[in-house]
């Protein structure tokens, strides 16, 4: 019995030392979560500073969301059937029969794709990346309001990997235009686009860099660097800065996944302007042309010079009778700076050459022997082009440069060649793998092509076969392209 009651008594101070511990720990933890919540409390300073940098941010995005577009392109594909294994016509004729045409005969197949583009202008004019585009049988725009256009195709660059395309429609919503020029390393920009078919997605993030080249995406660039989100169907949409103003044209990422990793490139819209007005109204790119081979400044090259930064291009070589001749250019001189902007290094002058309109007078400053000098040059037209409204043409993506005493010596061509020499040839056009770089184009259906004028008249003319005569590997040869072969 005594020991009965001792573990009663026993059982309830252990009873009564738990409710005490469970008591002070429970008004700890409250103390504790009271000091919390009232050390943490966000100011309202804090709260009205957030509200006012979102509501900037919403009130940019609303007012270029309607110049942003989905662009969705179609293409049809020709693929050669399945060999036939026997060549007994019984067999040929039964199994053809049987599976429906399985063997042998070519099969025809729709791709389809998507991307962003950006209205430019208010009577239908719309920017976007060439590649987004690339050899599609058909173009179709949906707008912001939901509504569906064909769209037609101006022209293309595929050196800048720019497009333009119209609707027939007016009264668009057009985007503002922003000096790219003036973009600085940490402003914040807003990428808009339609990445895997999800309508106007916005992304937010900041310059990381200005004047990106030898990316390996175009012949010409001069990326924007971002942070700001852009994945698969982004390309041709608008990179804006906080003013609402189109400052780059959306164009790649950096990826070893395929997905983002906070690297994206951008067309600078000064770049991508200049494209875009000399595909509409001349209906093909014009490029600048100075006449030199330049090549980066290194540490000794700038040391010797006597310059403290290593910025500028070293002119290697000059051609004969161009522009650089006639201004006075030499080999050695370092060309520091091009028409009033400093040159960063050789890409950044070969981009600033070609964006400058044929025939006007630039001032250059060059280092020569140690000593600054100002040089006056009025710059040329860089070897006409393909006409790239041309686009349903076998001749289309073809590009050439005529055929200098300097491009004969090197090559080796005899002096009885006449003739454009291919400059380079774009993976879409019909001639690709058929015709290559470093092919002298001397006849096209009967008619002699002895200049780039020529080969541009006659390539207007063609939009079925031609019949070309070229000179490769010291053989005159000829080939016929077709249409949709």
């Amino acid at each position: 019995m005594k020991k009965n009651k001792k573990f009663i008594i026993s059982g309830i101070l252990l009873l009564l030392i738990g409710v005490t511990i469970g008591l002070v720990i429970s008004s700890k933890f409250d103390f504790q979560t009271k000091g919390f919540s009232e050390d943490y409390q966000i100011s309202k300073e804090s709260q009205e500073l957030l509200s006012k940098i979102g509501n900037a941010m919403a009130e940019v995005i609303q007012a270029v969301r309607p110049s942003v577009v989905n662009i969705y392109t179609t293409k049809k594909i020709k693929r050669q059937g399945i060999p036939f294994p026997f060549n007994d016509p019984f067999f040929r004729r039964f199994f053809d029969d049987e599976f429906g045409g399985l063997f042998n005969r070519p099969k025809e197949f729709t791709q389809t794709a998507l991307g962003s583009g950006v209205i430019v202008d208010p009577s239908g004019y719309i920017l976007t990346n060439y590649h987004v585009i690339k050899g599609a049988d058909e173009i179709k725009v949906k707008l912001y309001d939901k509504k569906v256009f064909d769209g037609t195709l101006v022209g293309y660059d595929a050196k800048t990997d720019i497009a333009v395309i119209k609707i027939k429609s007016n009264g668009l919503r057009a985007i503002k235009w922003g000096d790219s020029d003036k973009l600085k390393v940490g402003e914040t920009v807003i990428a808009i686009g339609n990445p895997y078919g999800l309508n106007l997605t916005v992304t937010r993030g900041i310059v990381s860099a200005t004047g990106r080249a030898n990316v390996g995406i175009a012949d010409y660039e001069d990326f924007i660097q971002t942070d700001a989100a852009i994945n698969p169907g982004n390309s041709g949409g608008p990179l804006v800065n906080v003013s609402g103003e189109l400052v780059g044209i959306n164009t790649a990422i950096f990826s070893t996944t395929g997905g983002y990793q906070g690297i994206g490139f951008a067309i600078p819209s000064n770049m991508a302007k200049v494209v875009m007005d000399s595909l509409i109204k001349n209906k093909k790119v014009i490029r600048g042309w100075l006449g030199v081979t330049v090549q980066d400044l290194d540490t000794e090259m700038a040391k010797a010079s006597g310059l403290k930064e290593i910025k500028g291009a070293v002119v290697t070589d000059i051609q004969d009778g161009s522009p650089a001749e006639k201004a006075g250019l030499m080999r050695k001189d370092i060309i520091i700076s091009f028409n009033g902007k400093e040159v960063e290094d050789a890409a950044h002058l070969r981009n600033l050459v070609v964006s400058t309109p044929p025939g006007k007078t630039v001032n250059m400053e060059i280092i020569r022997g140690g000593k600054r000098y100002t040089i006056t040059a009025t710059i040329g037209e860089l070897g006409a082009e393909q006409m790239v409204s041309e686009s349903e043409s076998v001749l289309a993506g073809i590009y050439v440069e005529d055929l200098t005493s300097k491009i004969r010596s090197q090559l080796h061509i005899p002096k009885k060649i006449n003739g454009v020499i291919i400059s380079s040839i774009d993976p879409d056009s019909p001639a690709d793998g058929l015709l290559m770089r470093g092919d002298v184009i001397m006849e096209i259906n009967n008619e002699k092509i002895n200049s780039v004028k020529d080969f541009v008249r006659v390539s207007k003319k063609v939009k079925n076969d031609a019949i070309i005569w070229f000179f490769r590997d010291g053989r005159v040869l000829y080939i016929t392209l077709k249409v949709g072969q």
